[in-house]
């Protein structure tokens, strides 16, 4: 009797000793892990939104462009604004800001300052062509670039032409005049180094239409921009379209649209300007109220 109690006994504190060992570790990770795993599911990081561009444009007063103006020009309202959410990001293209390239220069009689921009004739012959490569098909048409001599000796130009193989990329073709400010115009041919500016300037940007243009088709030019132009758009009846550009400096609306209407003006560092009311009149400059802000 006295056996079969303690034998009882035994039982029952194996038992209590069984029920207070704690379950397998695996389990307990599982649960642990299971709660975190979930959490992270249903609060994925949302991307960052880019804040939009400020708009820093600023208006002076109206210096009237009078390179290949026939007639006296209505001047249409012009606003900037900032760059809209669903236009393509704009681009320097080949020349990019605060980048110094190296080339050479030479020289050639520049007449009366037109060119392949086919900006016009001009008294300032600080000008330069662009060899065909950073040409860009006339994407650095009216870039102002500072150019320096191993001399020391510098010098302001804007980009007015182009210059065609055998010209190297890096290379200027500069004025005969603009070279004389660097070295001896004998020399024909000296090294350089370049870089694109964003000057100071009191003037606005003008437009004009070329020769030719109708409602049913129109090429439409920017002029004296401080910054250069990455792309022009026309406002139509299905919202704002952006115009191709040519090699001759000029962009293209095939069909007429937008022709005559408000358009919108991009520079490379993605500020817009807006122009409102461009009457339809070819081969004339019309001056606006705005211009690119300076960087």
């Amino acid at each position: 009797m006295t056996g079969t109690t303690a034998l009882t006994a035994a039982g029952v504190l194996l038992c209590l000793v069984t029920a207070m060992l704690p379950g397998p570790k695996a389990e307990v990770g599982a649960e642990v892990a299971a709660p975190a795993a979930t959490q992270a599911e249903a609060t994925p990081s949302a991307p960052t939104s880019p804040a939009p561009p400020t708009d820093s444009s600023h208006t002076a007063a109206t210096a009237t462009a009078a390179v290949g103006t026939t007639t006296a020009a209505p001047q249409p309202s012009a606003k900037a604004t900032p760059q809209a959410a669903s236009s393509a990001a704009p681009s320097a293209g080949r020349i990019q800001p605060g980048t110094t390239y190296k080339g050479v220069a030479t020289a050639y009689a520049a007449g009366d300052g037109n060119g392949a921009c086919l900006f016009g004739p001009s008294d300032d012959l600080m000008i330069a062509a662009m060899n065909t490569t950073d040409y860009e098909s006339s994407r650095a048409c009216g870039a102002y670039v500072r150019v320096r001599a191993a001399s020391g000796a510098s010098i302001t130009v804007r980009i007015t032409n182009e210059c065609p193989l055998p010209c190297a990329p890096g290379q200027l073709d500069l004025s005969e005049q603009a070279f004389a400010k660097l070295a001896d115009p004998k020399l024909g041919r000296i090294p350089i180094t370049w870089s694109l500016l964003s000057p100071q300037t009191s003037g606005t940007i003008s437009v004009r239409y070329k020769t030719g243009s109708s409602p049913h088709w129109c090429g439409i030019q920017v002029i004296d921009h401080r910054n250069p132009v990455a792309q022009l758009e026309v406002r139509t009846t299905k919202g704002w379209r952006r115009l191709p550009r040519t090699d001759y400096n000029y962009f293209l609306s095939t069909d007429g649209s937008g022709c005559g209407g408000a358009m919108r003006i991009t520079d490379i560092y993605g500020e817009q300007l807006t122009v409102d009311g461009s009457a339809l009149l070819p081969n004339v400059a019309q001056p606006t109220r705005v211009q690119f802000a300076p960087h």
